[in-house]
């Protein structure tokens, strides 16, 4: 795996490619997360996180922790580390993801924006 971002989780490229294998959390605030998110990811705001709310999650599986430029998403990727999950920070974040033209969505299906 040694410099192939294709299958590292904290490009978005590796993690467009393994989407369906993990699970992704979006430590984003409410409103950024109504705007647009992952179809499929989990919304845990990043205090939330900090307090130990991650009873949602699967500590068995590999975990994307992702937010809009990869700032936050860190330190949620460290609190989890540190909570023995395997956890990956996207950087870049969802700016990047959006960037290089992958989906967002809304809660109804519409699509979404990085907000």
């Amino acid at each position: 795996m040694c410099g192939d971002t294709t299958s590292d989780l904290t490009t978005s490229s590796g993690l467009a490619e393994r989407l369906h294998e993990v699970q992704i959390v979006d430590c984003r605030e409410p409103d950024e997360w109504e705007a647009g998110r992952i179809e499929g990811s989990i919304h845990i705001p990043l205090n939330s996180i900090l307090a130990g709310a991650v009873d949602r999650l699967d500590p068995k599986k590999e975990t994307v922790v992702v937010c809009r430029s990869g700032n936050r998403s860190e330190l949620g990727a460290l609190m989890l580390q540190a909570r023995g999950f395997t956890a990956h920070n996207l950087k870049g974040g969802l700016e990047e993801w959006a960037a290089e033209g992958r989906p967002l969505s809304t809660p109804e299906g519409q699509p979404g924006r990085v907000a």
